[in-house]
């Protein structure tokens, strides 16, 4: 579940993991964005996001969005908790940490200085010189598909963050999506490639253990999926396949809502 198609990225890592898995993508198009909501207001908008999904009976719920995390993960785990694994997500600051180095953390305007943000770099990345970044639009541009707007986004970004960073976290589940042009916008002549530390992966695996499952290296099927927009069965985005992630979670099979 997310607002948007950031959700994308995480769907894809599980059926990375598990191709046989049954996927439902849970969004709410109609209001959408959420980082601009008042807490309280995300926090009912995200329960009905999940409602929606857990309708469909899931065996895990994936709350693919930094934004629902911090302030919606606590209402959804006392809603559907112990009986459905709830999985948030949080920005890989601690892997970034431990890479050593100084790194940055892209986040969206809303996120960016949080306590919550603030909270995970002074636990984790303790002695570390961290850049958080804000990245206004980029978000909102990934979402639209709007090529030459992300190049923008992107390029303030890069310019934002110190030429020697060895790391950087993407704090928003939107920014997976573009991770290629990220890294290209960092390259920098004459160092090391920059080091990207998405959530997506971490997540996936979380909510496979979770529930128990391991990955399946040879599954013999794919499997389908369904697509809820604010409520109601609906196709894919249209803008979903313009990324790989989106391509990738679109090969289902028979019975696939699309």
């Amino acid at each position: 579940m997310d607002a948007g198609i950031g959700l994308l990225a995480a769907a894809a890592a599980v059926r990375g993991l598990r191709p046989d898995a049954d996927i439902v993508l849970s969004s709410d198009p109609d209001g959408m964005p959420w980082g601009p909501r008042a807490p309280q207001d995300l926090v009912e908008r995200a329960l009905a996001v999940a409602e929606a999904a857990v309708a469909h009976r899931p065996d895990a719920l994936i709350v693919a969005c930094n934004t629902a995390s911090v302030h919606a993960l606590p209402a959804l785990r006392a809603r559907f908790e112990p009986g459905l694994p709830v999985i948030g997500t949080v920005p890989a600051v601690k892997p970034a940490a431990a890479g050593g180095g100084p790194f940055a953390v892209w986040a969206t305007p809303a996120t960016t200085g949080s306590r919550y943000q603030r909270a995970l770099i002074d636990e984790f990345a303790a002695g570390v010189r961290v850049t958080e970044v804000p990245c206004p639009g980029l978000s909102d541009a990934v979402e639209s598909g709007d090529a030459a707007a992300v190049t923008r986004a992107v390029a303030a970004a890069a310019e934002r963050t110190p030429a020697d960073v060895r790391a950087v976290v993407l704090g928003c589940t939107h920014y997976e999506l573009v991770a290629d042009r990220v890294r290209a916008a960092l390259r920098r002549p004459g160092r090391p490639p920059v080091v990207l530390h998405g959530s997506a992966a971490a997540v996936a695996a979380q909510a496979l253990r979770r529930i128990g499952e391991r990955p399946a290296p040879q599954a013999p099927a794919v499997g389908t999926l369904s697509v809820i927009l604010s409520g109601r069965p609906g196709p894919l985005p249209a803008v979903a396949p313009a990324y790989a992630e989106g391509r990738l979670v679109r090969a289902a099979g028979p019975g696939a809502l699309l």
